[in-house]
């Protein structure tokens, strides 16, 4: 996996965190199940555009916000 990547799935379970919201809350207002998300946040799978779209509209956060990578 490129280091680019791993900073985008750092960033959404970093906004998670900081936003209080819990792995099951957040999988349910996106539309994913809780063990997507769980592999999401640890790297496991990559996300589809399709569903970085919908963690940040429910993270209340620029889809931006989650692909900065620093650069």
């Amino acid at each position: 996996m490129e280091p680019e990547t791993e900073l985008i799935l750092e960033n959404i379970r970093k906004k998670r965190l900081e936003k209080g919201i819990s792995v099951p809350k957040l999988s349910l207002e996106v539309g994913i199940s809780r063990s997507h998300l769980y592999y999401i946040e640890t790297k496991r799978t990559i996300p589809s555009v399709d569903v970085l779209v919908r963690i940040a509209k429910s993270l209340n956060v620029q889809l931006s916000e989650l692909i900065e990578t620093g650069d």
